[in-house]
């Protein structure tokens, strides 16, 4: 495994970055500043929306890429790379499915905030730790933004008991179970693979320079173009089956595991030339 021609790192947040309560390493921060005395790009991925993400890396926000949403959204600094907002032709559909269902949590993710149900009063202390920035609505008829992903939370397991519930429109829109207890909907182009293979493109990056981190289902796409692909020792078993390599698990840095490697072999190649 040669580290040493990396050029492009990108991970996962929840469950990947971010440890059980939900934080950055102070150790994380240490190794950035020698990524980026590398010139490694370094690209945050997640589910959460845009200015989750920024809070969480607040210090080195203005030094990285972010791939909020799921891939709906692509941003460096305030310059948006990619958008791709639900169509909302059909919402009224998905709408419906929510509004049969009362032990289901529908938040409306927009690039600016989040929108929780009044209904979902009980949980909105507990969701807003993702969704820091929201309001509080009756109606969706009260968002005027575009609204880029459908995040939905169930207390006890999403995949058995949100996910077969919107099974029937995976033809229209990506349904994924991105977590236990979430599955979230998008329209079908928005993930983190399309979002790295933008950037590839962007930059002129291979998969043989991308290493990817994740945890959870809603990174496959992007592991399966990085040809160092790493699944944490805490994910699941599909995306430890997809992926090349294990690390350790997110509360033993497997991340910063991993990061100090790619610093060690990019010193070891300086040295030698």
């Amino acid at each position: 495994m040669d580290l040493s021609q990396i050029k492009l790192v990108i991970t996962d947040m929840d469950g990947t970055l971010l440890n059980s309560n939900h934080e950055v390493s102070s150790l994380f921060f240490q190794l950035f500043k020698q990524i980026k005395k590398h010139n490694i790009l370094f690209v945050a991925a997640s589910g959460r929306p845009y200015y989750s993400i920024a809070d969480k890396l607040n210090t080195i926000k203005e030094d990285i890429i972010i791939v909020a949403e799921n891939g709906g959204i692509v941003a460096k600094k305030e310059t948006i790379l990619l958008k791709i907002p639900i169509n909302k032709n059909n919402l009224y559909r998905i709408e419906k499915l929510i509004l049969n269902n009362t032990h289901i949590h529908p938040i409306y993710c927009t690039k600016s905030k989040a929108y929780f149900k009044s209904a979902s009063n009980g949980y909105i202390k507990l969701l807003s730790e993702y969704y820091p920035n929201f309001n509080v609505i009756n109606s969706i008829e009260e968002i005027k933004e575009d609204i880029i992903k459908i995040a939905i939370y169930h207390h006890e397991d999403s995949e058995k008991y949100i996910f077969p519930l919107f099974n029937e429109l995976a033809s229209e829109y990506k349904i994924i179970v991105s977590g236990k207890h979430w599955v979230d909907i998008s329209d079908d182009s928005a993930n983190k693979g399309n979002a790295l293979k933008l950037l590839q493109n962007h930059y002129n990056i291979t998969k043989d320079e991308t290493i990817a981190f994740g945890d959870y289902n809603n990174d496959i796409e992007m592991l399966k173009l990085a040809s160092y692909s790493f699944a944490m020792e805490n994910a699941v078993q599909h995306v430890k089956d997809i992926a090349r390599y294990k690390t350790k698990s997110n509360d033993n840095n497997g991340v910063e595991y991993i990061l100090e490697k790619i610093i060690q072999a990019k010193e070891t190649l300086t040295l030698k030339n």
